[in-house]
């Protein structure tokens, strides 16, 4: 448990690899909107890792993949941001998670999920996907940290900045749920 003078490390996971992906610009127009008290370290490397094999996941394991583990480990909980591909979890994201599966960095970490999709389902096939996978490496998904938002392009504008009051308000529930969840207040 952290105490509350002590400021939370969240590392924050786009899985888009796109330049100009509306959720990576949404998850930092989320970080924004965060309170002083959380820090965000936001995870670049989602590109670099290999294909999961189980038969390179012995003693160290890729470089790439022993970074990610890192970041994790020293993380206080999760933020992730997905859009939906192909009806669901982008593979890059899938692999991540897949590198993660027998090494535990996920157990008992408070962990927030946004999908969003300029569609009108907002990524929820994703969504319940990505929650599954999170659930099968028992991350713990904070309370209020499951959130859904579609027609991103109408909520988001080119400057990244979120212009829907209900989607805000979203957003804002969910840090104050993933900040309350790492430190122990739930």
């Amino acid at each position: 448990m952290i105490c509350m003078e002590q400021k939370i490390k969240i590392l924050a996971i786009s899985g888009s690899l796109r330049q100009k992906s509306s959720n990576t610009a949404l998850m930092k127009a989320t970080i924004g909107l965060a309170s002083e008290n959380i820090t965000f370290t936001v995870y670049d490397g989602l590109g670099n890792l290999p294909h999961f094999n189980p038969d390179l996941d012995v003693e160290e394991g890729p470089a790439s993949v022993r970074e990610l583990r890192e970041q994790l480990k020293q993380a206080d909980g999760v933020l992730i941001c997905t859009p939906e591909y192909g009806n669901g979890v982008p593979g890059a994201l899938k692999n991540a998670l897949d590198w993660l599966v027998s090494s535990g960095e996920f157990v008992n970490k408070p962990t927030a999920v946004i999908s969003a999709s300029p569609s009108p389902m907002g990524g929820n096939l994703a969504h319940a996907s990505l929650l599954l996978t999170l659930q099968m490496i028992n991350a713990e998904i904070v309370e209020n940290g499951k959130v859904i938002i579609p027609h991103i392009t109408l909520k988001l504008n080119q400057e990244g900045i979120i212009t829907n009051a209900e989607t805000r308000q979203e957003l804002e529930a969910l840090l104050q749920g993933l900040e309350q969840a790492c430190r122990g207040q739930v």
